[in-house]
């Protein structure tokens, strides 16, 4: 279904729907849920939650992510911890709200037209102020349990002006494009809230039409001339994959100036297949933008230069692991193994970035530590969460990310998560390059493997790779589980306990990024593991004695 949205009649329609939500007795700083599906209708919601003094909280519309009774469970526990006072979902999410809100003392669920059928109060709207909650914003729960992000309508319009102005410089021939979805901060803040405050035009491809067809986001900026347009690495990853030979000449992408890339590690050979693959549709690679942020900072905390593509930090990965020393590969002694990152350039204006040690001491560059940041767009805190604030927020306005990274070249480095990083005998082993190893399999493609450490036998860690496997022959799987641990222990030194898995067994968040703790957790619920430790010994005894 297509549908168009004048910038003026968006105004009309959200201030009388504002009305009418003020006609229901609601009062300022309530919390109105919304199912975020790519419809107007969330965007009238969005925007008469701000006429009305109200705090939009966008709930995910991906029933997918786990059948019925996990979508129901997930909207249930985002309607209590942000005590949304009504609920709102487009009639094809109806009854899931419904169920989801069952007893939790709403005001009202309903779809949009029981909205619309509500009386229009005789009021005028309170003037916003600074300090005003803009919007609550769900972290994607990779993880852990989604917070609600806090952003004020202060720090809100920082961060557009800051993308506006020096992310990717807007101008009067722009137009944007996204298939992002509106719950997630660069869905939402990137793609609904910058062409609203550069009022430039937007075009909108639904998430879930994406990830069916993807060349639907080639066809679509061919079609409409777009020059902005934003993707996690996996989106260009899944559009190259499923080009057929010979096809990329049929679109024209020579107006897509600013291809940004963020919300997840950046692997260059990801963009650099894309950037062949779409030569003949006139991409231009230098069009890549490579970005940091997250929703902690309402959006984005860093962009690399325009206009230049992307450009890679190679590091001697042995010596990185082991002394958290991002050492050039050509000035290493002893080269290992190479490590390339993406650079993701320097922070926008009036932005603080620190690298810091585990005892909070500041790192100096090509050093690797925590990546702390402070800056006017950060959040006011976690939403009914003062503990987590606290261990996250420091007083002075510094947000731990928990993201780990160093400085090089005037760009910051993002290598990983915290949380992610695997610890085997000491060494710091980093979930990406177990990754790696699995995907460069010939049987094996690029987002299939997933990386993580669980207990073992007397508090060792044990090291786990997960890799989803088309391959059926009980020889060949055997054949593939032996070669890539051998790969492990070649290239990283440890032992690594290989699983093959179905196609699509792999969790993923709400945004759709793979999710380390998540299959953790569902690898640790499905296996014995004292036995796994014995299992996996028996295998390096067994490895050891054919060497």
């Amino acid at each position: 279904m297509y549908a168009s949205l004048p910038y003026a009649a968006l105004r009309e329609e959200s201030r009388v729907l504002a009305r009418k939500l003020l006609g229901m007795g609601l009062e300022k700083g309530e919390r109105v849920a919304l199912v975020a599906e790519t419809t107007p209708d969330f965007l009238r919601f969005f925007f008469a939650c701000q006429y009305a003094g109200l705090v939009p909280v966008s709930l995910p519309a991906s029933v997918n992510l786990g059948g019925h009774k996990a979508y129901v469970g997930q909207l249930r526990g985002l309607l209590k911890s942000s005590e949304a006072a009504v609920a709102m979902a487009p009639p094809g999410y109806l009854s899931y709200l419904e169920e989801a809100g069952r007893d939790l003392g709403l005001r009202l669920v309903g779809d949009p037209e029981t909205f619309d059928r509500l009386p229009e109060a005789d009021v005028d709207f309170r003037p916003v102020e600074p300090a005003d909650i803009a919007y609550i914003q769900y972290t994607s729960g990779s993880t852990r349990f989604p917070r609600g992000v806090v952003i004020e309508q202060r720090a809100v319009m920082s961060n557009l002006a800051g993308i506006i102005r020096h992310g990717v410089k807007m101008g009067p021939g722009d137009r944007c494009f996204s298939w992002l979805p509106f719950y997630h901060d660069m869905g939402l803040v990137g793609l609904v809230l910058v062409p609203v405050a550069a009022q430039t035009s937007v075009d909108y491809l639904d998430t879930r039409d994406f990830a069916m067809r993807p060349r639907q986001w080639l066809n679509l900026m061919t079609r409409t001339k777009a020059t902005i347009s934003f993707s996690p690495p996996f989106g260009y990853e899944l559009c190259a994959r499923r080009l057929r030979p010979g096809e990329a000449s049929k679109y024209d992408l020579s107006n897509w100036r600013v291809a940004g890339v963020g919300a997840e590690m950046i692997r260059s050979e990801t963009l650099v297949r894309f950037a062949e693959a779409l030569a003949p549709a006139g991409f231009n690679d230098k069009a890549f933008l490579a970005c940091y942020g997250m929703a902690e900072c309402s959006l984005a905390i860093s962009f690399a230069p325009l206009f230049e593509g992307h450009s890679t930090d190679c590091v001697d990965g042995d010596h990185h692991s082991d002394h958290q020393e991002a050492l050039p590969i050509e000035l290493s002694e002893n080269p290992g193994r190479t490590r390339c990152f993406v650079e993701c350039g320097q922070p926008l204006p009036e932005y603080e970035v620190e690298i810091r040690d585990d005892a909070g001491r500041v790192l100096p560059d090509r050093r690797s530590g925590t990546i702390f940041v402070r800056g006017p767009s950060v959040m006011s805190g976690y939403f009914n969460a003062p503990e987590e604030t606290a261990d996250t927020l420091s007083p002075d306005g510094w947000l731990n990310t928990g993201d780990v990274g160093y400085r090089a070249n005037g760009s910051l480095i993002i290598t990983g998560r915290k949380k992610d990083l695997i610890i085997i005998n000491g060494r710091n082993i980093w979930p990406q390059d177990l990754e790696y190893l699995a995907e460069h399999q010939p049987e094996v493609r690029i987002g299939d493997a997933l990386a993580f450490s669980v207990p073992g036998p007397d508090d060792e860690e044990i090291c786990v790779l997960v890799v989803q496997c088309r391959e059926s022959d009980p020889n060949k799987r055997a054949a593939l589980i032996d070669r890539v641990t051998r790969l492990v222990r070649l290239e990283l030194g440890i032992d690594c306990y290989v699983e093959l898995v179905p196609l699509h067994t792999l969790p993923r968040t709400s945004s759709g990024k793979l999710s380390r703790s998540k299959a953790r957790q569902n690898f640790i619920e499905c296996h014995d593991l004292d036995k796994l430790g014995s299992v996996a010994a028996e295998e390096v005894e067994l490895r050891q004695g054919s060497v």
